[in-house]
């Protein structure tokens, strides 16, 4: 779990703080008349604050990953093990039909591996020492190809336009029930918006309706983990992507990745509720493999 749990939470923070810049600037009153809220205006500034703050999570996804993780990229390569991921990322690049992605390498036991980027043609594909110390080539290849394949399909800019659309429907519902609780607590005045109180319940509603919005993006994560999986099996072949998530399954040490960007990863199970996690259980995808899912 590493790159959606990091984009999520990223982009709370991003909305947090386009929220409070425009209360500041004084902004939020184009939402607002006399005779109180302004609904088209409301939902404009809504769509330009949500779309926006899902696109710079986006685009400061990649670098995000590499300081979370301190991942070396490897401008050449400096051993035989870094020579053949070179080869193998730009033979399945090419496969798949994207550009070279960055290549990095970052110090971990867990076995783990993620890629993330704004576009297909500037990706950043990552592994962990611990993953190529405890699998073998074919393994490594096809947990590569899985990744490879999140970027083909375009899965980070889908997950950022979904994002953004979720988010303008929290910022729109949470103005408007702020709004409407506001006028409760202040004897039902006309207007709204201008006291700290609305403030205040504006930023509790979009803490809360951001969470309820993350079990969407959360459920679009683990749907597309199948067809990663698939796109695995088809860069390397289907046993070795089944052997690999057999190897990750038992895998039972402690996952080093901070938690804010554990999303990222192919393993990311966790202990956490279904709804809340970014990947389903490898059984499951095992299944699905086998299946020809």
């Amino acid at each position: 779990m590493l790159r959606i749990v990091l984009f999520v939470l990223t982009n709370l923070a991003v909305m947090l703080l386009l929220t409070i810049v425009v209360k500041l600037t004084g902004l939020d009153a184009y939402a607002y008349s006399r005779g109180g809220l302004n609904l088209p205006a409301l939902l404009v500034m809504a769509a330009v604050m949500g779309m926006g703050g899902s696109f710079i999570s986006l685009l400061m996804s990649k670098w995000m990953a590499k300081m979370s993780v301190g991942a070396q990229v490897i401008d050449q390569p400096r051993n035989p093990t870094e020579a053949w991921l070179f080869d193998t990322v730009r033979r399945q690049a090419e496969k798949a039909g994207i550009g070279m992605p960055e290549i990095a390498v970052y110090d971990a036991p867990e076995m783990n591996a993620f890629a993330t980027g704004a576009s297909k043609n500037h990706a950043l594909v990552a592994v962990s020492t611990g993953l190529l110390q405890s699998m073998d080539r074919d393994q490594v290849e096809a947990v590569l190809g899985h990744e490879i394949t999140h970027v083909a399909n375009g899965d980070m800019v889908t997950m950022a336009l979904i994002q953004g659309v979720l988010n303008t429907f929290v910022i729109f519902l949470a103005r408007v029930i702020g709004t409407v609780v506001d006028r409760m607590l202040s004897g039902n005045r006309d207007g709204g918006g201008g006291g700290f109180a609305y403030f205040a319940i504006v930023i509790v509603l979009q803490i809360v309706l951001g969470f309820l919005a993350s079990l969407i993006v959360m459920w679009f994560s683990r749907w597309r983990e199948f067809r990663a999986d698939a796109g695995g099996a088809r860069l390397a072949s289907r046993q070795s992507m089944i052997s690999a998530l057999e190897r990750l399954a038992g895998n039972h040490g402690e996952n080093t990745l901070p938690k804010a960007i554990q999303a990222f990863g192919i393993s990311g199970e966790g202990g956490v509720a279904r709804l809340l996690m970014s990947h389903p259980p490898i059984a499951e995808r095992i299944a699905a493999l086998r299946q020809g899912a």
